[in-house]
């Protein structure tokens, strides 16, 4: 009964975080979609109009997108560690919390890259203010990065890891405060491996295209938990992705 309730509360603060963060998305697009231009904030077309504001706006974007995309293929990570904890007799609630942090720590620190990739864009004209593409060969580059991404050792690797809880805990097991915080950037460096490209497809779909969040959410989802085989699993995203690209590329 008593991991019961801590399972449920765990599940409950994950899941609190994943419709916070899909609630300001959802709110942000509204905002685009129903204000006019004059009113809104928009990033500055030119790079070097950028100032703090704008890197931090857009930083917060990225940051709240991360969370929205990827938490929700980390429940069954989150949810196997705090199990451990418990069985060990240790702190489920604080040790999962550690764990969860240090797990977002890689992807908000990816954000920032973004970030600068946006800001590349922007001052390129390939983005445009309501930050949509408008480069038709940088959107299918982006997505033969994908596709030939997906073929490659160290997504397969990335991908096996994040598809075995258990294993990766049983061979990654560290104890205390500390041990959690380093499993939980262990797990966000393997996750980022195993997503990065796929990630930067927003670049390619409209970095506000909810239908876009939603669809490589549910394909980072898929990836993680079908039963099958990791290498088949890339290789026929990896061919879907490169179909995409080359239609993109001519039509």
């Amino acid at each position: 009964m008593v991991w019961f309730k801590t399972r449920t509360a765990t599940l409950a603060v994950v899941l609190a975080g994943i419709l916070a963060a899909w609630g300001y998305l959802f709110y942000q697009h509204d905002q685009m979609t129903s204000q006019p231009m004059s009113s809104m904030w928009m990033p500055p077309s030119e790079s070097l109009a950028w100032r703090f504001t704008d890197f931090a706006l857009v930083y917060f974007m990225w940051a709240v997108m991360m969370a929205a995309m990827m938490l929700p293929s980390a429940i069954p990570m989150i949810l196997t560690f705090a199990r451990v904890c418990r069985q060990q007799n240790k702190i489920p609630h604080k040790l999962t919390y550690l764990f969860i942090s240090a797990y977002l720590g890689i992807w908000l620190l990816f954000s920032s890259v973004l970030t600068l990739l946006q800001w590349q864009m922007h001052g390129l004209a390939w983005l445009s203010p309501m930050m949509e593409n408008q480069n038709s060969i940088l959107a299918a580059g982006i997505l033969f990065l994908a596709g030939f991404y997906q073929f490659m050792p160290i997504k397969n690797a990335c991908l096996t890891h994040c598809k075995t809880p258990m294993g990766f805990l049983l061979n990654e097991w560290q104890d205390d405060a500390a041990g959690a915080f380093n499993m939980g950037l262990k797990h966000g460096a393997n996750c980022l491996g195993c997503c990065w490209a796929q990630m930067l497809i927003m670049f390619a779909v409209g970095v506000m295209n909810l239908l876009g969040m939603a669809l490589i959410t549910l394909l980072v989802i898929l990836e993680k938990s079908m039963p099958l085989e990791s290498k088949l699993i890339c290789k026929t995203v990896g061919v879907a992705f490169l179909a995409w690209g080359i239609v993109l590329l001519f039509a």
